[in-house]
């Protein structure tokens, strides 16, 4: 990375571990052209942090308490430059491969860490990845989201996958309806049905995944289509496929 450049770039090192926030540093010691602006400990002190100070790089560990790496990049939005700094294991990081993200693998040397700050100063200002597809794409086979992260400003709710009652879709976002409230999240329905458990939801129209165990019943409603009534009252349509999958999944 180039240390002509005229302003300075503002970097946050993300990761629940203090030793592991310290070698950062230490490699960053000999780059007197990127300032570290503050540390998290956590992904929620990650997200707020980001959202108020608007770093141009972001260090970022995948596996911590509270909220994971991926949950963070999907809330933090697009902006910064990221570099995964993970233990994580070699499905995940193909998938960083295939989406060319920056990554570190723990244990790492200087001349790792050289390379993959060299490709995020490439990165800087550019486009992410979609984090929900990255998400997905780095998720071993047969497994399934436990819970989904939606930032409201600079709070962030975890909504139990379980308590998921339906989603519905609003162009480049989910409407996430759970327990009577809603929550917006930037994510493609498509994307967020790949992560969940085709057992227990289903897509039962183009705009509309829904909990099996939150449907009561299915109606006629016109020609070729039904409504599915929920254990709170809402009817959602349901598409001639999405009848043909739901009987698929009520028949077993």
């Amino acid at each position: 990375m180039s240390a002509k450049a005229k302003a300075k770039i503002r970097a946050v090192i993300v990761d629940d571990e203090e030793l592991a926030r310290q070698v950062l540093r230490e490699f960053l010691s000999s780059h007197p052209e990127i300032e570290v602006i503050a540390e998290c400990a956590n992904g929620f002190e990650a997200v707020k942090v980001v959202t108020e100070q608007r770093p141009s790089l972001v260090f970022l560990d995948i596996q911590m308490p509270k909220l994971d790496g991926f949950e963070v990049l999907e809330l933090m939005g697009a902006g910064p430059a990221v570099i995964f700094v993970t233990a994580h294991d070699t499905y995940a990081i193909r998938a960083f491969e295939a989406h060319a993200v920056d990554y570190l693998l723990k244990p790492f040397n200087a001349a790792r860490f050289e390379a993959a700050l060299e490709r995020a100063s490439q990165r800087l200002g550019g486009k992410i990845p979609v984090a929900a597809e990255l998400a997905a794409s780095a998720r071993p086979p047969a497994q399934f989201m436990e819970r989904l992260a939606v930032k409201d400003g600079t709070r962030v709710f975890i909504i139990p996958i379980a308590k998921l009652d339906y989603a519905e879709a609003q162009d480049d976002y989910v409407e996430l309806n759970a327990e009577g409230k809603k929550y917006l999240k930037q994510q493609t329905i498509s994307s967020l049905e790949s992560g969940l458990d085709p057992g227990r939801f289903v897509r039962i129209h183009r705009s509309y995944i829904a909990n099996l165990e939150r449907i009561t019943k299915v109606e006629p409603y016109a020609k070729d289509s039904h409504i599915a009534v929920m254990t709170n009252g809402k009817q959602l349509p349901v598409s001639r496929s999405g009848y043909a999958r739901l009987r698929a999944l009520l028949d077993r």
